[in-house]
């Protein structure tokens, strides 16, 4: 929220559990075919100076009508249900969390136990945190009652933010994540040349490693600016043991039209490589150990817009609220393709001929945040 990225800036003094808060969110996903949507609410309470609890309850309705559904199956309707348990502890200048989250689909079951550490140092002026995940996921697939797989994750964090002034802020984030098991989609395939029709292509199931290394690396930086406002700039590099190189470049700005009223607005691109073992289109039927045709792992580039507005009501006269927040953020996202064409683009074409994919999509985040 805005008004988290203009506090970001001032030094703080010791550290501090989460405040009361009751946290209702609307999120609407609408492009590529997909429309995902539903309803998260968070609640936050301290018992005592110490401990802070948390509750969230979280829903994707997904509606999916994309290229690749529609190349190989027909659209199809599903919900995932998402708990998340956590607690807070603090400990003078330090500020430990626990929790636990399931994610719950009619064909992935999806579990997660995490723990960090947050540390203080100089009053405040730098703060370390270092946390650790490990997820354990049941992978199913409908019409098949024998077919069961599974997915180890784990996942290492080590963050350092810094006060550099007064109005800046500066800081660096590095991520390790492991994976293990079925990482593959159980309905996904890539396509090859029919060796029977040169004008023609068959399909087969794709086939992924059972082990996948990731590492990202992320630098920000925020600027509180005299006239009440904030600019932040920040850079992001990914790579993986699959051969894909990723960069995310993101700038945005933070106006406080008045006391109440506050204005926001971001620009971000992204670009990466293919995965070694991707490709549209095969030479022939299991060329290849590998085979990969998900276009989340081609070359591709993207840009998102997002603009929103915040209205906060501080010392409010609502009995039993000291701070209400609501916001309405949207985003506008644009995702071309390299190497990934659309097979289901109307004409007749050759093999590997088809346009070049590309899509539009529009996020829409309503939330209400509520202090007591």
């Amino acid at each position: 929220m805005s008004s988290l990225v203009l506090s970001l800036v001032v030094p703080a003094g010791a550290a501090t559990l989460p405040v009361d808060n009751v946290d209702v969110l609307y999120h609407r996903y609408d492009g590529g075919g997909m429309v995902i949507d539903g309803p998260s609410v968070l609640v936050r309470k301290n018992v005592g100076p110490q401990v802070s609890l948390s509750g969230q309850y979280y829903v994707d309705s997904v509606s999916a009508a994309s290229v690749d559904v529609l190349a190989t199956a027909s659209p199809y309707v599903e919900e995932r249900t998402e708990y998340t348990l956590g607690v807070d502890y603090l400990h003078e200048d330090s500020v430990m969390s626990l929790g636990f989250t399931n994610s719950s689909e009619n064909d992935y079951e999806a579990n997660t136990v995490y723990f960090s550490v947050s540390q203080e140092f100089f009053g405040g002026m730098s703060t370390v945190t270092m946390g650790y995940a490990n997820g354990w996921d049941d992978v199913q697939r409908l019409g098949n009652e024998t077919f069961s797989e599974e997915a180890d994750r784990r996942n290492y964090q080590l963050g350092l933010s810094q006060v550099i002034t007064r109005n800046s802020l500066l800081g660096v984030d590095l991520e390790v994540v492991t994976d293990e098991g079925f990482l593959q989609n159980p309905y996904r395939q890539n396509r090859y040349l029919d060796p029977n029709d040169a004008t023609a292509f068959l399909y087969q199931p794709e086939r992924y490693p059972e082990t996948r290394t990731s590492t990202a690396i992320a630098t920000r930086a925020l600027y509180y600016l005299p006239y009440r406002a904030s600019i932040r700039a920040e850079y992001r590099y990914f790579s993986d043991t699959w051969g894909i190189d990723a960069h995310t470049f993101e700038l945005g700005y933070v106006h406080g039209l008045t006391d109440r009223w506050t204005l926001e607005g971001s620009v971000r691109y992204y670009t990466q490589s293919a995965a070694e073992f991707y490709s549209d289109l095969f030479p022939f039927g299991n060329s290849q150990t590998h085979l990969a045709r998900d276009k989340e792992l081609s070359s591709l580039s993207g840009t998102t817009l997002a603009t929103g507005a915040v209205y906060e009501w501080k010392q409010t006269s609502l009995p039993g609220i000291k701070r209400l927040q609501f916001s309405l953020l949207l985003d506008w996202l644009n995702f071309d393709y390299d190497n990934f064409r659309d097979v289901t683009a109307p004409g007749d074409y050759l093999p590997g001929e088809e346009p070049l994919y590309s899509f539009d999509a529009l996020v829409t985040r309503a939330s209400l945040i509520l202090e007591y």
